[in-house]
């Protein structure tokens, strides 16, 4: 199948459908495990000349199997390009370093990964690059923060642990008004459940180890572009200039086992998503549960937002117990749930976000960004939704 036909497939079809091995035919996509690669005088002259991504040069510099995964990612993520990256993190390190240099301006919400922000706002400090957090659900103070150096407006599809959720289409019209790049993390939703770039959103981050591995053995991540106002080479520039300088590719296997992961993305995420919204209904009326914040709820400050954007609101949510004793006697006295530090696989996994991957956040910023430390944060997997909700009731119990 010709790639312009795939483009024009619904999404289930482009998730599974991979073009078969050229010499083999194998409907599995192969891995090339070689680190290394023979050159003959003609591959010699062609690198010599220019040549990168047309050519195996060396196995940091790009692999095979990797482009499979890269071409996997654009039919569902509706990009032009994308890059593969050694986690989530070096694709967002490898993005905003690629775009940006001293004296540059950042716009982020409050709200996101923690060692996100502890990057805005601690190490690319020491290279003269601000950034100042807003909440981006507010479009006036985005406005308002915006400097004549501001490069990037930043934020998460359904923000870490909080799940806010931010009106894409006007972020957009505010930052290509000012030719400011708008970057969003869309790890939380995945492509399943919203898809920045169709809304105008000019690079998606994923960290490809949640929700698009989703069995929890794969670490990676992706930069997925489209964008009038990059070069439409920005992607290849930065594989070259920064993520081959850093270090940061992606390991073959990684990249097949995450190719095979986007096959079930779909039967996947509509079982979690479905058993999301049941939970977070049930947890919105339990008597030891203090608050819940998914976006499928009527509840939620940004519900209508989710609802005019998304087709389905994720498989995440949030809920409060109280403080950080009650959360773990929770997590302590779950059984089938996963106490854990990671998301978006088959089995249930839980964590106290303020007393996890947020606690080098000071407290202050922590309640700056919504994060209290009786949060407990639920990715929610593919067990019997019963069962699911018979383990939180019996955990929630012995607080």
């Amino acid at each position: 199948m010709k790639k312009d036909k795939r483009k024009n497939l619904n999404f289930d079809s482009r998730a599974v459908y991979c073009p078969p091995d050229e010499a083999t035919k194998s409907i599995s996509p192969n891995i090339v495990m070689s680190s290394s690669f023979q050159y003959d005088a003609e591959i010699f002259q062609n690198i010599v000349d220019g040549a990168r991504k047309e050519v195996n040069i060396y196995g940091r510099c790009g692999n095979p199997t990797e482009y499979q995964f890269e071409e996997q990612m654009m039919m569902i993520e509706g990009a032009d390009a994308c890059l593969a990256t050694a986690s989530g993190m070096a694709a967002i390190s490898v993005t905003l370093l690629g775009l940006l240099k001293s004296g540059d301006h950042i716009v982020c919400d409050w709200t996101t990964y923690s060692s996100t922000h502890e990057m805005l706002d601690h190490r690319l400090t020491d290279y003269n690059i601000e950034t100042s957090f807003v909440d981006t659900a507010n479009i006036d103070a985005v406005r308002d923060a915006i400097r004549p150096n501001t490069k990037i407006i930043y934020f998460e599809t359904i923000a870490n642990p909080s799940m806010k959720v931010a009106p894409v289409a006007p972020l957009v019209e505010l930052a290509h008004a000012r030719d400011i790049v708008v970057v969003c993390d869309n790890t939380f939703a995945s492509p399943y459940v919203m898809r920045p770039l169709e809304h105008g959103v000019d690079i998606v981050l994923e960290s490809a180890t949640k929700f698009i591995g989703g069995h929890s053995d794969v670490i990676g991540g992706t930069i997925c572009m489209k964008s009038d106002l990059l070069p439409k080479d920005f992607l290849e520039q930065i594989r070259w200039n920064t993520m081959v300088k850093l270090g940061a590719p992606i390991a073959p296997f990684n990249a097949w086992l995450l190719s095979r992961g986007i096959q079930t993305l779909s039967v996947r995420l509509e079982r979690a998503c479905k058993s999301a919204a049941t939970l977070a209904e049930h947890f919105e009326g339990h008597p030891l549960v203090n608050k819940v914040w998914y976006p499928g709820l009527e509840s939620h400050p940004q519900h209508e937002i989710a609802k005019a954007q998304m087709p389905k609101f994720g498989a995440m949510l949030t809920f409060d117990v109280g403080d950080g004793d009650r959360a773990l006697k929770v997590l302590d006295n779950l059984e089938l749930g996963c106490f854990s530090a990671s998301l978006g696989g088959v089995r249930t996994t839980t964590q106290i976000p303020a007393l996890m991957a947020f606690l080098d956040i000071p407290k202050e910023e922590r309640l700056e960004m919504g994060i209290s430390d009786g949060m407990i944060r639920v990715s929610v997997g593919l067990e019997d939704v019963d069962d699911l909700i018979a383990d939180f009731g019996a955990a929630l119990s012995k607080m």
